[in-house]
């Protein structure tokens, strides 16, 4: 019984304000725009930018690809859930700025790649590991892959921002419910 009531206080687990999400979103987004960003970076500014302009969730956006994306239009068709129903969402102006430049930084990621580029939009932007194989940057990434950089940017921005602002949670699920239309 006990575990049960543990496990009803942590799921789900509290989202951060909108004011806060949109905070994430400000800082990420000039971050990417600002000269000599971290391409990491860049990558994770269009995944807080298309989960806020979508509600999507990290296995949604990791099925989006290149040919999704029409930013003249401002939009991007993302496969929804388990059944992946395709929905149309319109971009702001500041999303489509982002992935226009998450385009060039890919790019630069893909030069060096032998073969066919991935059509996947969301690459890795280093090399990796995977079961103690080396991974070229410029290849899709993964969930798992995600998951690292979203904790990444969290310490950092939590050491930085410390007692100036509440904790952003390690989990982006926290973060994107306050955009899920769903």
């Amino acid at each position: 019984m006990a575990e049960q009531e543990k496990a009803t206080d942590r799921y789900p687990r509290p989202v951060v304000s909108a004011a806060e999400a949109e905070w994430v979103w400000r800082l990420l987004s000039v971050q990417a725009l600002e000269d000599g960003a971290l391409p990491e970076t860049v990558r994770l500014a269009v995944v807080v930018g298309l989960a806020r302009a979508t509600g999507a969730r990290y296995g949604d956006l990791l099925r989006c690809t290149t040919d999704a994306l029409d930013l003249d239009a401002r939009w991007v068709t993302i496969e929804h859930g388990k059944h992946r129903v395709p929905r149309r969402h319109g971009l702001d102006p500041g999303t489509v700025i982002v992935l226009r430049r998450w385009l060039r930084v890919r790019q630069e990621l893909c030069a060096e790649l032998e073969g066919t580029v991935p059509k996947a939009l969301l690459l890795t932007v280093h090399h990796t590991h995977d079961n103690g194989v080396t991974v070229a940057a410029g290849l899709p990434i993964t969930r798992q892959g995600l998951v690292l950089s979203w904790r990444r940017f969290v310490h950092r921005t939590n050491a930085t921002h410390a007692a100036r602002r509440p904790p952003l949670p390690t989990r982006f699920e926290q973060l994107r419910r306050v955009w899920s239309r769903t």
